[in-house]
């Protein structure tokens, strides 16, 4: 069965908002190297916005750009496939994307029975509707040492019924003084 995994980039204080910082290149390389072993992205439509056209763009132009932000593009680029949950997003921006505005549950149960690569998910909605219904496999957290005192936050809104109870089996401490945080639910 295929993984979900949730990545993200986050401050000490839980902050997630995407205009409060940005990754170094040994963060954007981590990042890289997730997105390189999935090959289907999900998102919601605030995320999926922010992603494409962006990154595809990014791949295509690379003129200008740092050669870290070129490397994630291009593997951005190279997944299959983006489901995108949305009830407002009528239109894709490109072909390999898929809007769905019925059940997360079911369609994520029938994308992790599907053959393939690890399935990859940011942002703060969905990953938080993925968390409440048990389906999240791995966590992984890089975190910014960075307080920012605002923004978006990490689970934001989250609902549980029960705690998830997770593991941490890997971390990689950046030069910057950022860490990379991977745990897997037990």
């Amino acid at each position: 069965m295929r993984k979900v995994i949730f990545a993200i980039n986050t401050t000490l204080d839980g902050c997630c908002d995407h205009d409060k910082f940005y990754p170094d290149e040994e963060m954007m390389a981590y990042f890289t190297q997730l997105t390189r072993d999935a090959d289907t992205l999900l998102y919601g439509r605030k995320t999926y916005q922010l992603m494409v056209p962006y990154w595809p763009d990014v791949a295509k132009n690379a003129s200008g750009d740092r050669e870290v932000d070129i490397e994630f593009a291009r593997a951005f680029d190279a997944v299959n496939k983006i489901v995108v949950f949305s009830q407002s997003l009528n239109s894709p921006e490109e072909n390999r994307t898929r809007i769905i505005s019925t059940s997360i549950h079911d369609e994520v149960v029938k994308l992790k029975q599907e053959q393939g690569k690890n399935i990859l998910t940011g942002g703060v909605t969905i990953p938080s509707q993925l968390a409440a219904l048990d389906l999240i496999d791995e966590y992984h957290f890089v975190v910014h040492p960075i307080i920012a005192g605002e923004g978006r936050r990490l689970f934001e809104g989250i609902n549980l019924l029960e705690q998830l109870q997770v593991k941490l089996v890997e971390s990689k401490v950046f030069k910057s003084g950022g860490v990379a945080l991977r745990y897997v639910k037990q």
